[in-house]
């Protein structure tokens, strides 16, 4: 039995409890109860206050970046991980209590308000960059950043990180519109890091979407998984063109960048704006048509309160682009409203809807059009271990008395989010083909394992304790549980209980 526990000891409990039932830190000698701790790591309960687990927090804090390179590279290596593509995005978490700026350690990432994901503008955030590998969707970095740090002034130290972790091996890194400034752009290109990021919207005008020609695209070759079983005239299509895009610095002297640009459409995106433009274009002209019956009524009896309720629908509804009116009075001079919405305009909208580019530095020989939209769509798996990060190991909100803490048990957390991956893709693996399988659901239909339902089968599991005798068993009680530990290659019977 443990009576002086070290703080990695510490920190591995801390990493089981996130990936089993996460709690916050003074219920984790709770869990530690009912969990089997003891019987599993030899470590007493009652010894996990929450101070004992906030200590090896302060530990860690000023080793952070160091431990996430070194346990990447390490598990690139033990695994086998290809890391030729790493999608790369940032997210943020909510924090509760006030934590000022004068009581907060600026040696790590500072507490503040900041644009939180969640919305929950009314918390402090502390945020987290997620490098994820395209093969098994595997976190093989992770950095954690203050809640004011700005997503576009992170992507070249995040490129740096990578580098170094991936060490000789050359990498493409696939990330959000944020990577794309100037600054950015040159970095990538003078350290040779390929790269793939949608242009912001605001860099490129209407007008160049209008005027390209479908007939000249190439059929994208890519199809969304919730699309699979569908037949093909049912599925989101994609067509890309090329074309080259600038970047030009703010002093004369600074070289131009030119690099290949790829629109790309989509008729799922397509449709997703027109349905959202008729949406909009409906709830306003429901209140027009209300206004214009109201106009030279007790509300809104002079044209400046009309005119002033206009705005107000206009910016509201998004129209004010299309929307025309003009305001009349007779001889009593009262007011009346007459309005359209401008077709020519909303024809101009809709010849652009379903575009969007993306940037490349992937030379043309080494990937066509196509081939870079299908690096681009692996974007989603970030996406998803943010679903995990804030879902199964229950990130948000979080709560410490310090900034420091918060910074390490946050990228606790992120080592959870690592054996999380390993073991969904390990599992996957091991089924081969499809990779899906029955019995995970009640429904008995055929799915991929996820990690979060291959945590929930097997924390169904109970240990039946035994003696000296009769060493203590893991009790299966369905076929489901058997056929994951077969896929994990565990055999609880060779399981070595500590010594107590």
């Amino acid at each position: 039995m443990s009576a002086h526990l070290t703080h990695g000891q510490v920190i591995e409990v801390l990493v089981v409890n996130r990936l089993t039932s996460p709690a916050p830190l003074v219920r984790v000698g709770d869990w530690a109860r009912t969990w089997a701790v003891e019987e599993i790591f030899g470590i007493e309960a009652g010894l996990l206050n929450d101070d004992r687990l906030a200590r090896p927090l302060d530990a860690i804090a000023p080793k952070l970046e160091a431990i996430a390179g070194t346990v990447g590279a390490r598990a690139i290596a033990e695994f086998g991980i290809d890391v030729s593509r790493l999608h790369w995005d940032m997210t943020s978490m909510s924090v509760h209590g006030d934590y000022p700026v004068e009581g907060q350690d600026e040696r790590y990432p500072v507490i503040a308000h900041g644009r939180p994901k969640d919305r929950r503008v009314d918390l402090k955030q502390v945020q987290a960059g997620l490098a994820v590998s395209a093969d098994g969707s595997i976190l093989v970095h992770a950095r954690v950043l203050g809640g004011k740090a700005a997503e576009v002034s992170q992507v070249v130290g995040a490129m740096k990180d990578l580098q170094h972790m991936a060490g000789e091996r050359k990498f493409l890194m696939v990330t959000d519109s944020k990577l794309v400034s100037y600054a950015n752009v040159a970095a990538l290109l003078a350290a040779g890091v390929d790269f793939i990021a949608p242009v912001p919207a605001s860099q490129i005008k209407d007008e160049v979407y209008a005027s390209l020609d479908p007939a000249q695209a190439q059929a994208g070759d890519w199809v969304p998984e919730r699309d699979a079983g569908k037949p093909a005239d049912q599925r989101e299509s994609y067509q890309v063109l090329e074309d080259v895009h600038t970047l030009a610095g703010r002093r004369k002297r600074d070289p131009v960048y030119r690099v290949r640009r790829i629109p790309v459409h989509s008729t799922a995106v397509a449709a997703g704006q027109r349905r959202a433009r008729e949406k909009r274009l409906a709830r306003a002209g429901e209140e027009m048509d209300k206004l214009a019956d109201a106009a030279g009524g007790w509300h809104y009896k002079t044209r400046e309160k009309i005119t002033a309720r206009i705005a107000v629908i206009a910016a509201q509804r998004h129209v004010a682009s299309c929307l025309r009116w003009t305001i009349t009075e007779d001889e009593r001079q009262t007011p009346t409203l007459v309005w359209h919405f401008d077709q020519e305009v909303l024809d101009a909208e809709a010849a652009v809807d379903g575009w969007y580019a993306l940037l490349s530095s992937i030379p043309a020989e080494r990937a066509d059009p196509s081939q870079i939209l299908v690096h681009y769509k692996g974007q989603g798996t970030v996406e998803r271990r943010y679903h995990d990060f804030k879902g199964p190991l229950a990130v948000a909100p979080v709560f410490v008395q310090h900034n420091r803490r918060v910074a390490a048990l946050i990228q606790v957390i992120c080592l959870a989010l690592l054996v999380f991956c390993l073991i969904e893709r390990q599992a996957r693996r091991a089924l081969g083909g499809d990779q899906t399988m029955t019995g995970l659901y009640p429904d008995n239909r055929r799915v991929r394992p996820a990690g979060r339902m291959i945590f929930y089968h097997l924390g169904e599991l109970t240990l039946r304790i035994g003696s000296i005798s009769d060493p203590p068993t893991v009790q299966i009680t369905r076929g489901v549980q058997l056929h994951l530990l077969d896929l994990l290659d565990t055999d609880i019977t060779r399981t070595r209980w500590p010594q107590t």
